[in-house]
């Protein structure tokens, strides 16, 4: 007697998409997801192109941000050689925007990475450790996060020679929290983790299982932060330079606004325009800032 083949199982269109579809490496797969972002990849392109013109123009148009060069008060776009004025010195707009961005993208920067050093530094060991070492470092912390950021980064450069490295060191010191905080409560989720107690039962010491083991798989978070805190550092910056505590003997945007802000009816765009670049430089790191929150977001890639 001759039995009947089993029947074979229907398959769905989704079913099909799935089997059909490749699998890609994660980061793969969050590149995939950022591109689909149309508000983070206008906002890339706009960085991307920021920064080749703050890496190129100081070369294609050398001229001294600081030397007098036309008459004060000279009104954009009336003279092909000032093509957008001059401030109330006669300075070179064009010359103190190209040769200011460069200033004021190396303190935002350089800023996050000292960040970045202090927050995983502090929240690796609190949320690894726990116990006391958590306890003390939570303080630490918290004393950080109720101090007025700016007021205390005022009273660091006023201690200090106003200078580029003392403006990016003390921006620095006041903006590790939020990352530490972050950190923290991922060493804490990620700490119990079956593939950390495996590294642990096979002779791995805590500075492996904290650098090797549970950091990377924390890094997701932690590179939006960074991208935020990019921002964050080019505000303080203006912030600070436009209350003329930073480097007189370095140009910067905010150091532009800040000189000229006495004159902002005779000479608008000295102070329109470097507050324009901020503007649309921080809202960049914003909309790439907001694309990596979802391209490293598994959740937002089952969506």
């Amino acid at each position: 007697m001759m039995t009947a083949p089993p029947a074979s199982t229907p398959t769905t269109p989704t079913a099909q998409a799935l089997k059909a579809a490749p699998v890609l490496s994660p980061w793969r797969e969050a590149w995939r997801v950022f591109r689909g972002n149309k508000a983070a990849m206008l906002g890339l392109v706009s960085l991307i192109l920021i920064m080749l013109i703050m890496l190129v123009g100081p070369a294609w148009y050398a001229v001294d941000p600081f030397g007098i060069v036309a008459p004060p008060f000279h009104e954009p776009f009336v003279d092909s050689r000032y093509w957008l004025g001059s401030d109330y010195l006669g300075r070179d707009i064009v010359a103190g925007m190209l040769i200011g961005g460069r200033a004021t993208l190396l303190v935002g920067v350089s800023s996050a990475a000292i960040t970045v050093v202090i927050g995983i530094s502090v929240g690796a060991l609190a949320g690894y450790f726990g116990g006391w070492i958590d306890a003390m470092l939570s303080r630490l912390t918290e004393l950080f996060q109720v101090l007025p950021a700016l007021l205390f980064a005022m009273v660091l450069v006023t201690l200090f020679q106003p200078s580029l490295g003392v403006v990016i060191c003390a921006i620095g010191m006041v903006s590790w929290t939020g990352t530490a905080r972050l950190t923290r409560a991922e060493f804490i989720r990620l700490r119990g983790f079956e593939y950390v107690n495996a590294a642990r039962t096979m002779g791995a010491g805590h500075w492996r299982l904290i650098w090797r083991e549970i950091l990377p798989n924390a890094m997701a978070p932690l590179i939006v932060s960074a991208t935020l805190v990019v921002g964050v550092a080019i505000l303080f910056e203006a912030g600070l330079s436009f209350l003329g505590l930073s480097d007189p003997n370095v140009m910067s945007w905010g150091m532009m606004i800040g000189s000229n802000r006495r004159h902002i009816l005779e000479c608008w765009w000295a102070v329109t325009l470097p507050g324009a670049a901020i503007f649309l430089t921080v809202l960049s790191v914003s909309l790439v800032g907001d694309g990596l929150n979802d391209a490293l977001n598994p959740k937002m890639h089952l969506r």
